[in-house]
Parts: structure tokens; C-alpha cells; sequence
């Protein structure tokens, strides 16, 4: 998330935030909680989930390149106990030019 920059117009933000304690859960968060499953293998039901969805962003700086974007999204849930975060990429994985980024230690993903 550190490295995008809107500055210039180009690209845009969305975030959708679903409270699913005693009630339905949508598809969207039945779909978070068999991936949280599968990966960690327990059982997983989901009390709050937040999607952030990054649409053409820009890398830091957008001054000198705003054609080089990514689309991805970051998928925060938890039960109340156990919290994950998924990190999701655009087929096609990051397409900006890494080279050109102020910061030489580049990592997708968290640490």
C-alpha cells in the first residue's frame, strides 16, 4: 500500500466493509472464509471483513510515469479472536516499473 500515488488523478480507492455478526454473510465473505480455511486449515467464521480494492493505481512518484498501474486488494477479517489479511493481485501480477521506485527493498506482500 505504501508506494501508489493519485496524486495526478489517475487511479482510484474503493473499500466495502461487511458486519456479519448474527446475520447473512454475502457471497463475497462466505468466499473470504473457505480461502481462510483452506490456507490455514480450521474452521473460520467471519464476524467483520473489510475489502480495499486499489483500481489503475500509480507508483510513487505518478509525475514521471501514470501508465504503469496495478490493480489489487486487500481482504481484512476476523472472528474476534483470529484476524488474516489476504492480499489479492490483478492477473498478470505487478506491472510497475520496480527499478524506478525510491525505495530499493521491494516486497509484494507484508512482512
Amino acid at each position: 500500500w505504501d508506494n501508489a500515488d493519485f496524486s495526478r488523478g489517475v487511479g482510484t480507492t474503493f473499500y466495502q466493509e461487511f458486519l456479519t455478526l448474527n446475520t447473512a454473510k454475502p457471497p463475497f465473505v462466505r468466499d473470504v472464509e473457505a480461502k481462510v480455511r483452506r490456507y490455514v486449515k480450521s474452521s473460520y467464521s467471519a464476524a467483520w471483513t473489510l475489502k480495499i480494492t486499489w483500481v489503475k493505481a500509480p507508483a510513487y512518484t505518478a509525475r514521471t510515469d501514470t501508465r504503469r498501474t496495478i490493480t489489487y486488494q486487500a481482504v481484512l477479517t476476523t472472528d474476534g479472536f483470529r484476524s488474516y489479511v489476504l492480499m489479492l493481485y490483478q492477473d498478470g501480477g505487478m506491472q510497475w516499473d520496480y527499478t524506478r521506485l525510491t525505495a530499493t527493498n521491494v516486497l509484494i506482500g507484508y512482512t
